[in-house]
């Protein structure tokens, strides 16, 4: 099988968006309804308060996801780090988009640890996250769109 045109990778700020949400949410990839005594039972066992990503802490995610991207030869066709999510366009051959996703994570938590001793010694990020195959030119700027300006949108369009 060959690799897709690019991948399409989301996950969520640490406890910003739990099983059961009200705005939906996914499980094994599919698309749930909300269950609110499921979201306050996980509310409830939260170990760290939430803490969402101030402008500077997103420009300093952004920024590592262009150097490691330049690191290891991928690109990259949109990025945004926002206050409470992430999401990355980006083509990145030989590798799975799970491999891909946890790479930039793991970059991601590192810079913010560095920067923000806030995020020492807790978690950063929900566990996993999203990662999705684009397959067309067509579906890309669908996405790229999406990333760009329909933050406000509860799921993309399907492609």
């Amino acid at each position: 099988m060959s690799d897709p045109l690019t991948y399409f990778i989301t996950w969520t700020v640490y406890g910003s968006r739990l099983q059961g949400d009200a705005r939906g949410w996914r499980k094994n990839g599919v698309h749930r309804l909300p269950e609110p005594y499921l979201e306050a039972w996980h509310k409830q066992r939260l170990k760290h308060p939430i803490i969402k990503l101030k402008r500077e802490m997103r420009s300093i995610v952004e920024n590592e996801f262009h150097r490691l991207a330049n690191h290891y030869d991928w690109k990259i066709w949109e990025c945004a780090a926002r206050s409470n999510h992430c999401h990355i366009a980006v083509t990145a051959n030989g590798l799975a988009g799970d491999v891909v996703r946890d790479r930039f994570k793991a970059n991601a938590t590192r810079v913010l640890r560095e920067h923000f001793p806030v995020f020492r010694n807790r978690d950063v990020w929900t566990a996993k996250g999203d990662w999705e195959c684009v397959n067309t030119e067509e579906e890309l700027e669908l996405v790229c769109q999406y990333i760009r300006e329909c933050q406000d949108l509860m799921h993309l369009p399907k492609f």
